[in-house]
């Protein structure tokens, strides 16, 4: 179970993956979307197997909250600082988007890479 309380930023958040998911592995996931995303399609941790798998994410509202605007924000901020590794446009269009209210965040893009696996039900508790 995921627990959202300890979840406080996209640090804890990815403390949070490692603990329920790879707690039986001898490394451990990166911050990075992508790690999160290949990690979902299984094949070692706690979602080694092929079968359909039931996440249960407690105080997914908290959760919400620390990988909100604030955090992408700053998440943002940290890529537009390495334009020489990353696409910088992209990155300025989405610092407008949220700054607009409109933009995706942190928590938004990892509710997207769940949804992306369908053996994965995630549940709010």
């Amino acid at each position: 179970m995921i627990e959202g309380a300890n979840i406080v930023d996209i640090a804890s958040f990815y403390l949070e993956v490692n603990r329920v998911f790879m707690a039986n592995e001898d490394w451990q996931l990166g911050e990075t979307l992508d790690g999160l995303n290949d990690m979902l399609y299984g094949g070692y941790g706690a979602l080694a197997g092929s079968g359909p798998v039931e996440i249960l994410w407690r105080d997914m509202d908290a959760s919400r909250a620390a990988l909100g605007a604030s955090a992408t924000s700053a998440f943002l901020e940290q890529r537009r600082s390495l334009r020489s590794q990353f696409n910088g446009q992209p990155i300025e269009d989405q610092i407008s988007a949220l700054a607009a209210g409109r933009g995706k965040t942190y928590f938004d893009i990892v509710m997207d890479i769940f949804a992306d696996h369908p053996r994965i039900a995630l549940r709010s508790v």
